[in-house]
């Protein structure tokens, strides 16, 4: 039985080079679904530092570029996000994808917008440096694994709070949106995935890919499809998974199919 082709997937906030990223999970979900577009909605990247990049994070890098290639007719939309910024520019010749502030298109009528999100933040616009050390260390916390998790609900609690401010999100954008004439709008940056109408336009957060929860949307003539990642016995921490910088870049190229394209124009000549 032939697999759904959807429209769009969209997929935000994965933050490689963090330790609690999930890459390895995030792939799969990439390589066993169809689409005609994929919409990489911001921060990507967690920092500037490429060396806290593992192999999966390579990995995940080569795929994307693998999907990039004209012969696979997919058109790779690339969000930045806060996290991003500085890295957006090489990163996107690098896999071979455009970079957006924001990006719209029209789908059944609808007028589509997707834009990270962090632009309706007023706390991480004004205070930049204090929002990463922030995030920074709500990651680090995040990977300690006492049987009660206190330290982790509490700080999970002050990030949902401090940090992510969904409903304040989520109200800056339905405004964008309604500037802009946009049927639904689409972010990252809360790390919480959610749906939410407001006088006929949508809102959907896409949720991230280091927390506890994976999510991911998708569209196509039924709709906005919120996903939970299900997860598996053989997954884990792929930001474990940290090898030399060499071993890295050659995953990246024979993920990506630079050694295929290569070997390829050997064979031609």
């Amino acid at each position: 039985m032939d697999l759904q082709v959807y429209n769009t997937l969209i997929l935000s906030d994965l933050h490689l080079g963090a330790e609690t990223s999930h890459a390895r999970e995030a792939t799969r979900v990439l390589k066993e679904n169809r689409f005609r577009r994929l919409i990489l909605l911001g921060d990507i990247f967690a920092d500037l530092n490429f060396a806290r990049l593992s192999k999966e994070h390579w990995k995940f890098l080569g795929f994307i570029r693998k999907l990039s290639t004209p012969r696979r007719n997919i058109e790779i939309v690339w969000v930045e996000g806060n996290h991003d910024h500085g890295l957006t520019n090489i990163m996107s010749h690098l896999v071979g994808v455009r970079v957006y502030q924001q990006y719209s298109w029209q789908f059944r009528g609808l007028r589509h917008m997707a834009i990270h999100g962090h632009q309706f933040d007023g706390f991480q616009v004004s205070n930049m440096r204090l929002s990463k050390f922030g995030t920074s260390l709500y990651l680090k916390l995040q990977k300690l694994d006492f049987k009660s998790k206190p330290i982790v609900r509490l700080i999970d609690r002050l990030n949902t709070r401090w940090l992510r401010m969904s409903s304040k999100v989520s109200t800056g954008a339905l405004h964008h949106a309604r500037q802009h004439d946009a049927d639904r709008i689409f972010c990252g940056h809360t790390h919480q995935a959610i749906h939410v109408e407001e006088n006929g336009i949508h809102y959907y957060n896409a949720g991230g890919w280091v927390d506890s929860r994976l999510t991911y949307l998708t569209v196509d003539e039924q709709g906005v499809q919120i996903h939970e990642y299900d997860k598996r016995v053989d997954d884990r921490d792929s930001g474990q998974e940290r090898g030399e910088a060499d071993s890295s870049i050659a995953d990246f190229a024979d993920e990506s199919g630079l050694l295929e394209d290569v070997e390829y124009e050997s064979a031609s000549r």
